[in-house]
């Protein structure tokens, strides 16, 4: 299960460390805000040290009730921080975190960024898709029921994996239609999902591999882990380790994080438990 990156291609058979770069002063985890451009740089160096395959820069804030920043702010937050980074780290992978077209073509063609993460899986903007098609890059599709803003307010779903299932199949069409290739499906926990919700995806999460494609994971101290424990983001990371490595048992290929370093421990405790992987009967 590979994937073209920069004309490398990323074995995704074995799970891989996406580090979260939040370019914005408004996220869900103060401690993924970095605005500065040494912040940025220190950022970026402390987690490809620690282990990190991917870094996934946002410049706009996706949080529940989380309103639009202007389309120039967010090209420049997103450009800044990908030029400052591979100006550092030349063979960093960089993804863009984004559903704005303009955003990703100029993160993409202006300043090296390799993939492109998009929450409304093309659904905010109708020129993603032919985009992402001529960039010829990977691309993350994610379910998302609704926007950022009003998301969170009443998400309803008959079977939530069901669901999402059949919502894949049907923006998987146009996708490959408009040729392309390396795609990669993340089903968007906490995106128009209650808690209930996140943990019937969780228990399921196997039954994602029947797509064939590499799934995304981003479960990394959200409000299912610390609204369940009743503490808060900050004191979340136990938690996010556990539903990580509960993840990566049922068959994540990417697990997208605050904490690189204690990922990749979780990554590496996985590996040894099972060197081999896991099989699926749902991974066709």
């Amino acid at each position: 299960m590979n994937i073209n990156v920069k004309g490398r291609l990323m074995d995704l058979s074995r799970p891989r460390v996406m580090g979260i770069i939040n370019v914005t002063d408004n996220s869900f985890f103060h401690g993924s805000r970095y605005m500065q451009d040494d912040d940025i740089v220190r950022a970026a160096s402390m987690m490809l040290e620690d282990g990190a395959d991917i870094l996934d820069i946002g410049g706009c804030s996706t949080r529940p009730g989380s309103e639009e920043v202007p389309e120039p702010v967010e090209r420049e937050r997103v450009c800044r921080a990908a030029g400052l980074i591979l100006k550092k780290f030349p063979e960093a992978v960089i993804s863009v975190d984004t559903y704005r077209a303009s955003v990703a073509d100029a993160a993409v063609s202006g300043y090296g960024a390799a993939i492109i993460n998009d929450i409304s899986g093309g659904q905010l903007d109708d020129r993603m898709f032919p985009l992402v098609a001529r960039l010829n890059v990977p691309y993350i599709l994610m379910h998302m029921q609704g926007i950022p803003r009003t998301m969170q307010l009443d998400p309803h779903y008959d079977d939530v994996v069901a669901d999402i299932l059949v919502w894949f199949s049907r923006r998987l069409s146009p996708l490959r239609e408009a040729g392309v290739r390396d795609i990669i499906l993340d089903p968007g926990f906490g995106f128009g999902k209650n808690s209930d919700h996140n943990y019937e995806m969780l228990r399921r999460f196997s039954e994602f591999r029947i797509a064939g494609m590499p799934l995304v994971a981003g479960l990394s101290r959200k409000a299912m882990i610390w609204k369940t424990l009743g503490i808060t983001p900050e004191l979340a990371l136990n938690g996010t380790s556990a539903l990580n490595m509960a993840v990566l048992m049922k068959g994540a290929s990417i697990l997208r994080v605050h904490d690189v370093r204690e990922a990749r421990q979780v990554v590496t405790l996985f590996e040894k438990i099972y060197p081999q992987g896991i099989q699926f009967d749902h991974y066709s």
